[in-house]
C-alpha cells in the first residue's frame, strides 16, 4: 500500500495550440511506489500532458508537483529526481552510447568512477554493451529507445516518466526493461508510462488512467478502472468509439 507525498500530482493542467484544446483541466495523482499506466487513443493529449508534467512544455494553466516539488517554481530540484523518456527523443548523436551515459552522469554530479560504473551496468542489462562504442546516430530505433531509458536511469531518480518505452523494442529487451522497471518500483520508485498496448498495461500496472480528448475519463487502481470486463473493453466503453467499417476497401480483395 502506498502512502505519503504523491510521486506526481497534476492539478488543473491545461494547454491549447491555436483552436486545439490539447489538454483540458487534467487532474491526476500518482502514488509513490506505484506503476501507473496512461492509455488513450492517438491525439488524446497523453504526450502533451506528460511533457507539461515534467517541465518540458509550459502549461497555459495548472500545476505539476513531483514529490511535492513544483516543477515550474522549483525546476532544478524537481527535475533532479525525475527520469524522462520523452516522445520523439533527441539525443547527442555524435556521442557513443557509453560517452552519452558518462556525460549525463557527470551532468548529474556523479563522480567519474560512479558514472562509468553505472554506464557499465546499464549498457550490460540493456544488451547495449556490444554497441557501446557505436555512435548514437547509427543506433536502430529500438536501440535508441533503450539508450534513452538508460539516460533516464543514470542518476537514480525517484520517478520515471516514460512515453511508449516498449515501442520498437524486441521481446528479449522488453523482458529486461520490464525487470528493470519492476525492480525500480519494488525499491520505492514510481513509474508513469503511456502505452497503446492494453495487455501490457494490465500485466505491469497497479494504477491506470484513461485519457481522451484532453481529459481524464477514469483513473485509479487498475482493478477499479477495468472492472470485470478487462481494460480493453472498459477503454472502448469510456472512449465511446467503434471501429469504422471497411466496406469501402472492397478493392483490396481484387
Amino acid at each position: 500500500m502506498t502512502t505519503g507525498t504523491p510521486a506526481l500530482e497534476l492539478e488543473g493542467l491545461d494547454k491549447s495550440f491555436g483552436r486545439t484544446h490539447a489538454v483540458d483541466d487534467v487532474n491526476l495523482v500518482v502514488p509513490a511506489g506505484s506503476f501507473y499506466g496512461i492509455v488513450g487513443p492517438n491525439g488524446a493529449g497523453k504526450t502533451t500532458a506528460l511533457s507539461m508534467a515534467v517541465g518540458l512544455l509550459r502549461p497555459d494553466a495548472g500545476t505539476s508537483r513531483i514529490f511535492g516539488l513544483d516543477v515550474w517554481r522549483d525546476p532544478v530540484h524537481a527535475k533532479a529526481i525525475v527520469g524522462v523518456l520523452p516522445d520523439g527523443l533527441l539525443l547527442p548523436e555524435r556521442l557513443t552510447g557509453r560517452e552519452l551515459l558518462t556525460y549525463l552522469g557527470r551532468l548529474h554530479d556523479l563522480s567519474a568512477a560512479d558514472a562509468r560504473d553505472r554506464a557499465d551496468d546499464l549498457l550490460s542489462v540493456l544488451d547495449l554493451d556490444a554497441e557501446e562504442d557505436t555512435l548514437v546516430i547509427e543506433y536502430s530505433t529500438g536501440m535508441r529507445k533503450k539508450i534513452g531509458l538508460a539516460a533516464a536511469l543514470i542518476h537514480a531518480p525517484r520517478l520515471l516518466v516514460l512515453d511508449e518505452p516498449f515501442e520498437a523494442v524486441d521481446p528479449i529487451s522488453a523482458l529486461a526493461i520490464r525487470a528493470i522497471l519492476g525492480r525500480f518500483v519494488a525499491g520505492g520508485g514510481a513509474v508513469v508510462f503511456s502505452s497503446h498496448v492494453m495487455a501490457l498495461v494490465e500485466q505491469l500496472c497497479s494504477h491506470v488512467a484513461v485519457v481522451a480528448k484532453g481529459r481524464v475519463l477514469a483513473s485509479g487502481l487498475l482493478a477499479d478502472v477495468r472492472g470485470p470486463q478487462g481494460l480493453e473493453a472498459a477503454f472502448i466503453d469510456l472512449v465511446g468509439d467503434e471501429a469504422r467499417p471497411v466496406d469501402g476497401l472492397a478493392w483490396l480483395s481484387s
